[in-house]
């Protein structure tokens, strides 16, 4: 457990000791740093790797005050003595890597988005899908939701827990992360129109299977980062590193030698 402003997150610091920046794995709000574990065997091997999970998800707390994402990133980055890192970020993982890199970029070596959402981009929050959404999380309904997001972010598996029981693990898994974070959870200013500042190498890998709207986005966001490499997982929704874990892991390693 590692101590953070007005709490704490677990961590994992594990791998190879080499000569490069460290991987910091940033999950998604549809799964813990469980979601890595198809690639982090591989990516172990050839790198130090640090995951955790963001507060009230996995093995963390859930939170008891107001904290930011960014903030927590920083204060882990201190703890392990890491003065810059390669951030591999998805979906949620991906906008606080993009928050953190506009906020301190000396300290980001390069970044690999999965998936990525990004703050201060409307679309990804409206629609038909978030409408389904409020009644179900009204009436406490966890079957429900769970159905509504497997239809949502996982059509490569089939869109229902019977076909996709990993998928449908992790979405039941976070949904106690998503209450307990109501209210305590702080955005900071909007990166979509700065992302032109980036400066650091960066992949985005986007999932042809994905929400419309995420895909949309995804190549939105490759066109206004500087020099982005963008890819199209032709067999990922919302969940590539179960979809295409190798795959996944050539293009974080591809990424990693720009950074060199």
């Amino acid at each position: 457990m590692v101590s953070v402003t007005h709490g704490e997150v677990w961590a994992d610091d594990a791998g190879a000791e080499g000569d490069g920046p460290p991987l910091v794995l940033l999950h998604p709000g549809v799964g813990d740093s469980a979601v890595w574990d198809p690639v982090l065997p591989a990516l172990a091997a050839r790198h130090r790797v640090i995951r955790y999970d963001v507060r009230g998800y996995g093995r963390s707390p859930a939170p008891t005050a107001a904290y930011s994402p960014v903030r927590d990133l920083a204060e882990l980055l201190d703890h392990f003595a890491v003065d810059r890192a390669v951030l591999v970020g998805s979906s949620m993982g991906g906008a606080t890597s993009l928050d953190y890199a506009l906020e301190a970029p000396e300290r980001v070596a390069g970044l690999a988005l999965l998936v990525p959402g990004v703050s201060g981009y409307d679309g990804l929050v409206t629609g038909e899908f978030f409408e389904r959404l409020e009644p179900l999380a009204a009436a406490g309904d966890l079957d429900g939701i769970v159905r509504l997001g497997l239809r949502a972010w996982a059509k490569a598996g089939g869109g229902t827990p019977e076909t996709d029981p990993v998928a449908a693990e992790l979405c039941r898994a976070v949904l106690p992360a998503w209450f307990s974070n109501i209210g305590h959870q702080l955005t900071g200013p909007p990166a979509f129109d700065r992302l032109g500042e980036i400066s650091a190498p960066t992949l985005l890998a986007l999932g042809e299977l994905d929400r419309p709207e995420v895909v949309r986005c995804n190549e939105e966001m490759a066109a206004r980062i500087p020099g982005c490499r963008l890819v199209r997982l032709s067999g990922s929704d919302h969940y590539p590193t179960l979809r295409e874990p190798d795959h996944v892991v050539r293009l974080i390693e591809e990424l990693y030698a720009e950074t060199a």
